[in-house]
């Protein structure tokens, strides 16, 4: 039987292409296709793969602002020619589900999300552009909802990678989805040997509107607690503007250094909303617990009051209240229960289930 898998883009090392890495590890012989590939980047993880690239890649600028050539995905995923698979499972929080299969092939898609910024976030998306750009993003994304509702009666099963997820792919596509957790290196991600606690909290997370750092930033300024803020993007400059010194930003760093982070922290802060949420488990992994928003996937991976504490209300009065309240109960956190839970979401399980579930639907269809 030939496999193919088939991922949105390999530009940047994040939890989809975690994902991607593992099922390569079910798939050893399964070629990639993907828009775009920076090399540069990710060689060193994806050096033994056989990788099949888009027209895209010609373009330079595509490997690192992807994002700016969204209306040409859709016909740069159909033009691959999957004609020789008899299995296809794709990756995708985008476009990649819209690839065009042989009749009497399998096509599973292990679906992060379906596109927050045409789909349920639309108007958040929206909200910082001008008017002309915004004319031009209605009409661009009102076809692209057409296409996605399209594209997603192209695939024979859906995996989603929580229930949060399972319930949007419900809501937009009317299909039904059986729920794997993504992996997470809970043997790289660990509890440190030094036992002591450092005096800060931390983030890490790409620094974008959605993920609502800002909430973080100005509940810090005003607890005049240590926060040190792990990524980059756009926003960089803006939270840094709004910061006072008892916020640090660290920008990029190495997995080394993030787990050292991890470790020693006194607790990960996560104000956003996410369909999953591998940085949560991470640190959990490490021992630490998380202070998050009570929404999206991190529901599933935290236990409150066990692994960490939630805030119900998305500002800082909401946040501040917890952070309070975890000062108060910092105690009743056992570093040893957290790095438990978290094995729960272990690569190896990963592998098991995905394999159990391809078999299954192998069986069943052929």
């Amino acid at each position: 039987m030939k496999i193919a898998i088939v991922h949105e883009w390999l530009t940047n090392l994040a939890g989809s292409e975690k994902v991607v890495l593992e099922l390569r590890k079910i798939f050893p012989e399964a070629p990639i296709y993907t828009l775009v590939y920076n090399e540069k980047k990710l060689g060193k993880y994806f050096k033994d793969c056989t990788i099949i690239t888009s027209n895209l890649q010609k373009n330079p600028l595509a490997k690192v602002k992807h994002q700016l050539f969204f209306n040409y995905m859709p016909k740069a995923f159909e033009s691959f020619d999957l004609s020789e698979f008899d299995l296809i499972i794709s990756s995708s929080s985008a476009f990649a589900k819209g690839v065009i299969t042989p009749p009497n092939s399998l096509h599973i898609c292990y679906c992060h999300t379906p596109p927050r910024y045409i789909w349920d976030m639309f108007h958040e998306y929206m909200k910082d552009y001008n008017f002309i750009i915004k004319k031009y993003l209605e009409k661009s994304f009102h076809n692209l909802r057409i296409w996605d509702s399209v594209a997603a009666n192209r695939v024979d099963y859906f995996i989603a990678n929580s229930n949060y997820v399972a319930n949007r792919i419900r809501k937009y596509y009317k299909r039904e989805s059986k729920v794997i957790y993504p992996p997470v290196d809970t043997e790289f991600y660990v509890p440190s040997s030094k036992k002591e606690i450092g005096n800060y909290y931390l983030i890490v997370s790409r620094l974008v509107s959605y993920k609502r750092i800002d909430i973080a930033v100005d509940a810090f300024n005003q607890l005049n607690e240590k926060l040190i803020i792990v990524g980059e993007g756009p926003e960089l400059k803006k939270l840094k503007s709004l910061a006072k010194k008892n916020i640090e930003f660290l920008g990029y760093q190495s997995e080394d250094t993030i787990r050292e982070l991890y470790q020693h922290c006194k607790a990960l802060i996560f104000p956003g909303i996410e369909d999953f949420g591998i940085v949560p488990v991470e640190v959990q992994a490490c021992g630490r617990p998380v202070i998050a928003f009570k929404k999206g996937g991190v529901v599933e991976t935290v236990e409150e009051n066990k692994t960490g504490i939630f805030f119900e209300k998305q500002n800082s009065e909401g946040l501040k209240e917890a952070i309070n309240r975890f000062e108060r109960n910092i105690e009743m956190f056992d570093s040893a229960y957290i790095r438990r839970h978290a094995e729960k979401f272990s690569a190896e399980r990963f592998r098991q289930e995905i394999s159990d579930y391809v078999n299954n639907i192998q069986k069943s269809a052929f």
